[in-house]
């Protein structure tokens, strides 16, 4: 099988390494990729939200199958385009990826499902915000309602920091706050078939004890030694397919990797968001554990078959990622710092996941975003998958180069407690 990779974060590194030890995949092609997905694949270069430009590479390299790893290109349509030449492509339609592209339109769509999540007001105004504030209180909950590379969302207890938030982005949600410990759930569907992944938990502030502004991520791990045995069994039921029949309903059946986005409250599991791709870094530590092919699992996806696709293997143990980021980040990201260390190069790049990184002019692998690259640890259980994670971080000096300390740390000792 012949596979080409859109993308170049920390998701797309992840998926073309376990694309790559798929025994079924003969060659691997990503576009544009970085200096990590390098080792694994061949890169080539395009501009991912352009539809007819990954169409037209996909068909220049015979690809047998097409996975786009990115939400931008998802919203772009780029998965109609390559569909549109035959080949089979694993992500959302333009139309159903929109499931992501806005806050209120998931919003809508759960609502006619019946799907428990938080009580939401969408916002034009900054009379309205105020009014949604008021009528949810604190915490407030101030979501973008557009694509924002995981930083859309603002939780505080600051009124003036949530109105000028939603200042800065226009259409806004404003919804209430969620109380309970938050779960990330891979399904793989074919738009009527889906199969869960692990459950998995990232971590969104920046800084230890969960303080500081919300990033894309700064680690995970899997899986949930905390979490109710029937949880997965029950957001299936509850959230998942309820979804999926309301898209097939609308005419716009969602294909692809639907990311539920939980939190566990007093009440069951709510959602608090829907995104319809992989996320960075849950599926670093998910894909860790994952045994089954995974070429096989997409392409079952993408060409209607997933409920022909054996049930999934899984190994024993857990997995812990910890994300490094660039000085500055998230406010400001630093880039151009040289990246050096043993876990960098050669064998050592087992585990490191790289995100935003390049190679400069000569040569020199470089910092070139704000969440640079990941460690992924595995071991018996969580605690030894952090010792992992954090020894294998240990290998990389990036100048300015921070990251936390407290990943799954909670978790492995036991202190995670249901409301």
């Amino acid at each position: 099988m012949r596979v080409l990779l859109i993308g170049s974060g920390g998701r797309e590194h992840a998926l073309a390494s376990s694309l790559a030890a798929d025994p079924a995949v003969d060659q691997l092609i990503a576009a544009p990729g970085n200096p990590g997905i390098a080792e694994v694949a061949e890169l080539r270069p395009v501009t991912a939200t352009d539809p007819q430009a990954v169409a037209a590479l996909a068909v220049e390299v015979a690809a047998d199958l097409v996975v786009v790893g990115p939400e931008a290109p998802l919203v772009a349509g780029v998965t109609d385009a390559v569909r549109a030449k035959g080949i089979a492509c694993f992500g959302p339609s333009g139309a159903a990826a929109v499931l992501e592209g806005s806050k209120s339109f998931a919003k809508d769509v759960m609502a006619a499902a019946g799907v428990p999540t938080a009580r939401a007001v969408t916002c034009r105004s900054a009379d309205e915000v105020a009014a949604a504030l008021d009528a949810f209180g604190t915490p407030y909950v101030v979501k973008n309602d557009g694509l924002a590379a995981g930083k859309g969302v603002v939780v505080t207890d600051d009124r003036a920091a949530a109105l000028a938030h939603a200042d800065s982005c226009g259409q806004v949600v404003v919804e209430e706050y969620l109380a309970g410990p938050e779960v990330s759930l891979f399904v793989v569907t074919d738009g009527t078939a889906a199969v869960p992944l692990l459950p998995a938990q990232d971590f969104k502030r920046v800084s230890v004890g969960d303080t500081g502004p919300n990033t894309g991520g700064m680690g995970a791990y899997a899986p949930l030694p905390w979490a109710p045995p029937d949880l997965v069994d029950q957001v299936m039921a509850e959230v998942v397919h309820p979804t999926l029949a309301e898209m097939r309903h609308r005419g716009t059946p969602f294909a692809g990797l639907l990311y539920v986005g939980l939190a566990v409250t007093a009440a069951g599991p709510r959602v608090i968001e829907f995104n319809a791709r992989f996320g960075d870094p849950e599926t670093q530590v998910v894909l860790a554990l994952l045994e089954t092919p995974l070429a096989g699992l997409l392409h079952a996806a993408a060409t209607g078959t997933l409920a022909d696709h054996p049930p999934l293997r899984w190994r024993d143990g857990a997995a812990v990622t910890v994300v490094l980021a660039s000085a500055g980040y998230p406010a400001a990201a630093r880039t151009g710092d040289v990246i050096t260390g043993d876990a960098i190069s050669g064998a050592g790049q087992a585990g490191i996941s790289h995100a935003g990184t390049a190679h400069d002019a000569t040569g020199q692998l470089v910092s070139a975003g704000g969440r640079v690259l990941s460690a992924t640890g595995v071991g018996a259980d969580l605690a030894d998958a952090r010792d992992a994670a954090y020894r294998l971080l240990a290998g990389v000096d990036l100048p300015g180069g921070h990251f936390r300390t407290d990943i799954a740390l909670a978790a492995a000792e036991g202190r995670i407690t249901l409301p």
